[in-house]
This record gives structure tokens, C-alpha cells and sequence, in this order.
């Protein structure tokens, strides 16, 4: 079986608190996008988990494919196990959510494969666990999100087509969340504040700027194109960043007058993933 995974970006991403437990809350808007990896899957029947290709950059242990699989492996049968090949598109370490949208496939995959039977309130419960970006990815639609992600409100946003840039610099979540130039934004706001996206602020660009400079001339680039409406955006705790238009013409010929040293694609907003419905692999 082959299944999607698709990308995100925050339209925006506040900060409100910190946790005793370390975690920020936040709140922001995960608006999913019509693009993303593949993720193969074959099942074995000697227990064994193995990654046959893709994510070579990641070591084994790190990779949450494989974190996921190991989880899931744990409510299956003794024998069960699985072949796993990622066809890569995501950056990683954009604030793209692709390793959390890879988490989120393969919970949702293998609970097919190895015919588990468990509802999706449960693997948002043991995703969350994986990292604070995979349930909206598990659910499947765009979101306005509290807590440290995971609790959604399903919204309908514009389908907007989006230019996202790569400036191919990979940002540390963890490194961020400790910076010294993180902001916060304590005031709790409700979604029908946000329900024009009225805050387009992410509280982790002046940390992430501090990092990798190169993502404020990104942002100046974007915001000189041509016909996009709305601001440019940084997108989670970087270092991609966005830009809409009505037009997807207007996005190409957006994407096409990028410096070559910056990598860009043009993606669609979608308010429902192909992950939304669970019989979406391709065969």
C-alpha cells in the first residue's frame, strides 16, 4: 500500500504560555496543503520493521516513521511486521510538518495493514505522544489549534494557492523554543478572532531570523511579488516560508522568479487530507 502525507503550514502560530512540563501552548491555524510525501508499505510476517528506502538523512532511531511503527507494533500481533519506503518531497526542518504528517500515515496505514481496528481518538492519543503536530495530521482536516497542537477545531479556509520556499536550512524546534528572542503572545484569543486571520504573527520568526538571517530576505522576496494577497508568512518554527495568491498562474510565475539558491513549489490549501478518509491508499 502507498499513502499520502501531506504538508501544512501555520497561518499563523502564537505562543501563550509554558507548561510545567516543558511543552509550549500555543494556538494557530494548521492549514493543510495538496502536497506532500508517499509512503510505501509492505507487510512482513517475521516481526521485523524495516526502512527499504528514503529518509536516508535521518538515522533510524530518530526517524518518527520507525518510532511509530515501533509503537504500533506493540498493540499487534507477534509476527507482524513491515517494509516501509518514503518517496521524500517535504523539507525537512521547514516547519513544513513533514515528519509529524509521516508519524501520522504510518499510524494510520499500519493500523490497516495489521488490522488493529482502533478508532482515530485513539491513535491522536498515542500520536500526540510521537509529537505535538501529529494528531491534526491523524485527523485529517484544517484546524484552529490550542494546547500544544492537539486540541483541533475544524474550520473551513479559503483554498488558496501558496508559494512556500525552502531557503534549505535546517532550524532546531527545540533550539528555538529556548531562544532568547522567542516572543509570546499570553493574551488566550477565540477562533472567531481569528476567523479572517486578523494576527498573521509567529511568535518563533524573531528567534528563527536570530538563527538563519536568510529567512528575513526570503520574507522581503515574497513580499514583492506580484498579485499575492495577504503578508508573507514564516511557517511553524521555520525556516519555510509562504506566500498566497488567488491565481495559481500568479503563484507559478511567483516560484519561477526565485533565486535558484531557494527551493519553491506551489501547493493548493485543502481543508480535508486525503488521510481524512483512512481508504485513501493507492494500490
Amino acid at each position: 500500500m502507498t499513502y499520502l502525507s501531506p504538508a501544512k503550514v501555520n497561518l499563523f502560530l502564537h505562543i501563550t504560555s509554558k507548561g510545567n512540563d516543558g511543552y509550549h501552548n500555543l494556538q494557530t491555524i494548521f492549514q493543510l496543503l495538496d502536497y506532500g510525501d508517499e509512503i510505501e508499505f509492505n507487510k512482513r510476517n517475521d516481526g521485523q520493521i524495516n526502512r527499504i528506502y528514503g529518509n536516508e538523512d535521518i538515522s533510524t532511531d530518530a526517524d518518527l516513521i520507525i518510532q511509530s511503527a515501533l509503537k504500533m507494533q506493540k498493540l499487534a500481533p507477534s509476527n507482524s511486521g513491515v517494509d516501509i519506503g518514503v518517496t521524500k518531497k517535504i523539507p525537512l526542518g521547514g516547519g513544513l510538518g513533514g515528519g509529524s504528517s509521516n508519524a501520522a500515515t504510518t499510524l494510520i496505514a499500519l493500523n490497516k495493514l495489521w488490522n488493529l481496528g482502533l478508532q482515530k481518538k485513539e491513535l491522536i492519543s498515542i500520536g500526540k505522544k510521537i509529537g505535538a503536530d501529529v494528531p491534526v495530521f491523524i485527523d485529517g482536516r484544517s484546524s484552529w489549534a490550542e494546547g500544544i497542537g492537539e486540541i483541533l477545531s475544524p474550520i473551513n479556509l479559503p483554498e488558496y494557492f501558496y508559494l512556500v520556499v525552502s531557503i534549505k536550512k535546517h532550524i532546531s524546534t527545540q533550539e528555538i523554543f529556548r531562544h532568547k528572542a522567542l516572543t509570546m503572545s499570553p493574551v488566550q484569543r477565540k477562533i472567531t478572532d481569528f476567523s479572517l486571520v486578523s494576527n498573521p504573527h509567529n511568535d518563533c520568526l524573531d528567534a528563527a531570523i536570530e538563527l538563519e538571517s536568510e529567512i528575513k530576505d526570503a520574507l522581503m522576496h515574497l513580499s514583492l511579488t506580484e498579485n499575492h494577497i495577504d503578508q508573507a508568512r514564516m511557517t511553524g518554527s521555520g525556516s519555510c516560508v509562504f506566500v498566497a495568491f488567488e491565481n495559481e498562474n500568479d503563484a507559478l510565475i511567483a516560484k519561477d522568479e526565485l533565486p535558484s539558491k531557494w527551493l519553491g513549489f506551489v501547493a493548493k490549501a485543502i481543508n480535508q487530507s486525503p488521510l481524512y478518509n483512512w481508504d485513501v491508499a493507492k494500490w
